[in-house]
């Protein structure tokens, strides 16, 4: 196995607290919370999400995120820019590495995963 990223993993997420349901309904609770409308939209908030992904490099939250903006009517060119906000020099400071190429990889990579998932929908 080349990484330790299995896209059907994804999909068990919600199975997380079978061995411990008082905290994953504790989590979920808080989960939902957070992604409820407030001074942000949920929408908003999904974007936000989606740009933290890729700053912490998550690819199943990046998968979880371009799904949700996808579903909650976010466009490829709002995806896009707020990916490329969450790769501006300042996130190098997070420990993140900063280069053009790797930027425009994980460009080419969302736009491949909205692609998919617009396929999938159809």
């Amino acid at each position: 196995m080349d990484t330790y990223y299995n896209p059907e993993d994804l999909a068990k997420f919600g199975t997380i607290g079978e061995k411990a349901p008082e905290l994953a309904e504790k989590f979920f609770s808080y989960y939902n919370a957070v992604f409820e409308e407030g001074a942000l939209t949920a929408r908003e908030k999904s974007l936000i999400a989606l740009a933290v992904a890729h700053t912490v490099q998550c690819p199943y939250c990046i998968d979880a995120y371009t799904n949700d903006c996808l579903n909650k009517g976010v466009t490829e060119e709002q995806m896009t820019e707020a990916v490329h906000v969450s790769s501006n020099p300042w996130r190098c400071k997070s420990g993140s590495r900063c280069t053009d190429e790797k930027h425009r990889k994980e460009i080419r990579v969302l736009k491949i995963k909205i692609k998919h998932l617009r396929r999938l929908k159809t």
